[in-house]
């Protein structure tokens, strides 16, 4: 075994008095996450409504969707929609000015990246948790004169939210985690902050173990949030609600794994 090469005062200082550009790589882990999985959530949506079409090319299209994005690693998926985009003269990927703010080209791949791939897990969460309410439901406001979008809008949809607003939990840790792969186009996020701080200081472990400690705190917060949910959500369950969790908490529709 050789010299340990520790720099003890090194770490607490990075860690109890973080600089600021390590504070930046936090807050843009947290928006860049929340941004995706926004968007996750209503193309997720769309594609659930795809897959439970009554025209047999549109669920294909769906199920082809859902195919693709869970079976590809999100890695090359990021790489595919940035490098492999720009390289094949699709997109160049050029900066977006909104007022005051810039949208970068590789922050557009990320948020792109991520969302669709999101997109995918939240499909097959959105239709499981149509498909748990009566369908009796949606044939009475057929009967009394519903078209089938207003049936689906006002009668279906917002159960099935309610159902849905649970295992966003999960789905948004899975998020956080995620957005460490996009230090490999070049995302300044919390990993890849880390990754320039190493590059600067040399202190490889010490600052790696200062990643891990910071998305455990977020992890563990966002935890808590969701235990605080679940909990409100269980006092005042549907039937919907639990023929949801029994029929497809089996099936890992709200696990952890991917």
């Amino acid at each position: 075994m050789g010299n340990l090469n520790l720099d003890i005062p090194f770490f607490f200082e990075y860690l109890f008095n973080p600089p600021d550009i390590l504070l930046y790589g936090v807050w843009l882990t947290i928006s860049i996450a929340f941004v995706a999985q926004t968007l996750g959530v209503i193309g997720g949506l769309f594609v659930a409504l795809l897959r439970m079409s009554q025209r047999w090319w549109l669920r294909e299209l769906g199920k082809l969707y859902i195919w693709i994005f869970r079976g590809v690693p999100l890695l090359v998926q990021l790489v595919i929609v940035y490098t492999g985009v720009a390289a094949a003269g699709l997109y160049k990927y050029p900066d977006i000015v909104i007022g005051p703010f810039t949208l970068s080209g590789p922050m557009q791949a990320a948020i792109l990246a991520l969302s669709l791939h999101e997109a995918a897990y939240m499909a097959e969460i959105f239709r499981a948790a149509i498909s748990s309410i009566d369908r009796g439901q949606f044939d009475a406001a057929r009967a009394v004169g519903m078209s089938p979008f207003t049936a689906m809008r006002w009668i279906i949809l917002p159960q099935a939210i309610r159902i849905v607003i649970p295992p966003l939990g999960n789905e948004f840790t899975l998020m956080i985690k995620g957005t460490s792969l996009l230090a490999i186009i070049g995302i300044r996020e919390l990993f890849g902050t880390i990754q320039q701080l190493n590059a600067a200081t040399f202190r490889t472990f010490e600052l790696f173990v200062i990643a891990a400690i910071w998305y455990l705190i977020l992890i563990t917060i966002m935890g808590f949030i969701q235990k605080h949910v679940e909990a409100y959500y269980s006092k005042h369950e549907l039937p919907a609600e639990q023929n949801f969790k029994k029929k497809y908490k089996s099936r890992n529709l709200l696990s952890n794994n991917r």
